[in-house]
């Protein structure tokens, strides 16, 4: 066999192989697709029922949802129902109650209705009853007017004279009478006028004096200042007094440096430049330099931060006091009473509270707190005025404030709180009176030492110019006295009497503040000795 017929022969049984290899391959692919159609049906088969449990219990849900719905819209509905119901309820109460009410109301009418219908009878009967009345008197009158013609004519006939020529005659002679009546009158009150001139007078020209020295008398004029020790006074001088004069001339103070230990004196009626001074004289002290440059430049800055000081506490104050719309130079002006006393009471302490009790008082009366209230702070502010005027401060206060734009009201307050001028604003008695009110409240103001010592000396001997009084004693800076009298001169019913009239006479003799308590002390003492 050849190579030829060889290779045929393959080639044919590879052909056969083939054929055979793909009918046997299409067998098996038959095979293999029956099975996963079959395996797909179980699939969806399976699928599809749980996609009809699934859908089953989706529906029963769906049902309860819809259920509790159903149950939650038909307790909502009859809660409505039942609110409705109870609103209708309500509501029908209080028409019965309404128509109760108009039921009463109507039977009250109806009886008011008969009681006026009785009232009016009654005053009918009665102005029946007056006309009658009425009638009669007049019926009267004229029968006495009858009888008093004829008494006039039988007193004519009796006494020879006319009605008209008797009243002349009983004029004149009371006239007459009334002459020496007004005659004796006359004589007493001359007598009286001359007997009271002299004490009159005196009395004026003192208050005259009091009102324009007193102030300046009294008030601080000089400041003490201290000094860690004497050294300090040499230094203070200067070479040839170089110092002294430059820190006066710079302040405008008097410093006067004599022999009190440990202390200089700073003199001057300006308050405001006694305390620059002072300021002045302590930061040169505590720094240790003291020369006149150095002074004037210390007296500078000074006066620079006191005057900051002034202004703030003006501000501050109106701030306080919630016055509002004040011009800036009497805010200044407000703050310059910090560094002024009046009878050593602080003058912008007085201010503020004369302007607080005067808005209490206005509130009372019903009448402009306000303005008040502003009046009562401004009715000192001429005693501050960098000007220095003849005119009262009560008077220059009123032109500073007219100055300023204020309410003529308040004008008037100021200028008529001493009577200076007429009192034309309903708002100037009530600054008086406050400005009265605190000056004169215990504590307020202090007297000079030798004035308060005569006072309390005049208390006792008043007291002890009594019968029966022993021994005196004012206590309690003078708003207390104690009197001692001997018991077997003054009984305990006298005691009492003798108070009273030691309180009055003190009352009538004698000017004090605020009140006197007068104690009368009776004791009996029994004393025995044994021998």
């Amino acid at each position: 066999m050849s190579i030829t017929d060889m290779l045929i022969g393959v080639s044919i049984g590879l052909l056969a192989g083939v054929v055979i290899g793909y009918f046997i391959n299409r067998m098996l692919l038959s095979t293999a697709n029956s099975k996963m159609v079959e395996a797909a049906k179980v699939k969806a088969d399976s699928i599809v029922q749980q996609a009809e449990l699934k859908g089953e219990n989706i529906k029963q849900d769906k049902l309860s949802k819809a259920n509790e719905k159903y149950q939650q819209l038909k307790s909502k509905f009859e809660q409505n129902a039942k609110k409705q119901k109870e609103k209708l309820d309500g509501l029908q109460n209080k028409l019965r109650q309404r128509e109760q009410n108009l039921n009463q109301q109507a039977e009250k009418v109806k009886k008011e209705a008969q009681k006026q219908k009785t009232l009016q009878g009654q005053i009918d009967a009665i102005k029946d009853n007056l006309s009658k009345q009425i009638e009669i008197v007049e019926k009267k009158q004229s029968e006495l007017e009858v009888l008093r013609q004829k008494q006039v004519k039988d007193l004519e006939k009796i006494a020879g004279l006319s009605a008209e020529e008797a009243k002349a005659s009983m004029v004149e002679a009371l006239q007459e009478e009334a002459r020496t009546e007004a005659s004796a009158h006359i004589k007493e009150i001359v007598e009286e006028a001359q007997l009271t001139a002299t004490k009159q007078a005196k009395k004026i020209i003192i208050e005259t004096i009091q009102r324009t020295a007193a102030e300046h008398a009294i008030e601080n004029t000089v400041t003490v200042f201290p000094l860690e020790n004497d050294e300090i006074k040499g230094r203070i001088i200067g070479r040839e007094g170089r110092n002294i004069r430059a820190l006066e001339m710079a302040t405008g103070i008097e410093i006067i440096v004599d022999d009190t230990p440990e202390a200089i004196i700073l003199s001057g009626f300006d308050p405001v430049r006694r305390e620059i001074a002072r300021l002045s004289l302590h930061k040169l002290v505590t720094d240790g330099r003291i020369h006149p440059a150095r002074i004037e430049e210390v007296v500078k800055k000074t006066t620079k931060k006191v005057e900051e000081e002034i202004i703030e506490t003006g501000e501050r104050t109106v701030i306080d006091l919630n016055i509002h719309g004040l011009k800036p130079e009497m805010i200044r002006m407000v703050g310059r009473m910090k560094y002024r006393s009046s009878y050593g009471q602080n003058l912008l302490k007085h201010s503020r509270e004369v302007a607080n009790l005067c808005a209490i008082m206005a509130s009372e009366l019903g009448l402009d707190i306000k303005k008040a209230k502003r009046a009562g702070l401004l009715h000192d502010i001429g005693k501050v005025a960098e000007d220095h005027s003849d005119l009262p401060h009560a008077l220059l206060g009123m032109e500073l404030a007219k100055k300023a734009g204020e309410h003529p009201d308040v004008c008037n307050a100021i200028g008529a709180h001493h009577d200076e001028i007429e009192m034309n604003a309903l708002i100037s008695p009530i600054i008086q009176a406050c400005d009265a009110i605190s000056g004169s409240r215990p504590g307020a103001r202090r007297e000079i030492i030798e004035s308060y010592i005569q006072r309390l000396k005049d208390l006792e001997q008043l007291a002890l110019s009594y019968p029966g009084v022993m021994k005196t004693y004012a206590i309690q800076a003078g708003r207390e006295l104690r009197v001692i009298v001997e018991s077997e001169k003054v009984s305990d019913e006298k005691a009492e009497n003798l108070a009273f009239e030691i309180s009055q006479k003190i009352m009538k003799d004698m000017q004090y503040p605020g009140h006197i308590k007068v104690t009368v002390i009776r004791e009996k003492r029994a004393i025995a000795y044994a021998k």
